[in-house]
């Protein structure tokens, strides 16, 4: 299931395929901060989930793992300097013995002219 854009505590991406939802967002040092939301997306309680990623170039691909900090997971690299990376694969965990959850789309950190999100936590209807 393809993410769905929203904004919500920190102006990221609402990611809907698994329950509860995260949000993803990139950090002003370009980490990736994901946060579990309630059902009023704001943020509630880390349990048991984790998270692992895959991004970067296919030949040289950066693996990220995510240690808990707050209320949220948060990687251990930063992204690769510019704004469109190439597509991204997280793995989200809801507990030790889960199956993962697969999310893969394009981490473009653009901003849109629109909305004033990045464009990937766009809100508006136009193309990406």
């Amino acid at each position: 299931m393809v993410a769905c854009p929203s904004p919500v505590s920190h102006g990221g991406r609402v990611l809907h395929a698994v329950e509860p939802h995260f949000e993803f967002f990139i950090t002003a040092d370009r980490k990736i901060r994901l946060t579990p939301l309630g059902e009023d997306n704001k943020p509630i309680a880390l349990k048991d989930q984790s998270a692992t990623a895959t991004g970067g170039d296919r030949s040289n691909p950066i693996k990220f793992t995510f240690a808990k900090e707050g209320e949220s997971l948060v990687s251990d690299k930063a992204l690769p300097a510019g704004n469109d990376n190439p597509p991204l694969i997280l793995q989200i965990k809801l507990s030790a013995d889960a199956k993962p959850v697969t999310e893969r789309f394009n981490v473009n950190l653009a901003d849109c002219g629109i909305c004033k999100h990045k464009e990937y936590a766009c809100t508006c209807d136009h193309d990406h």
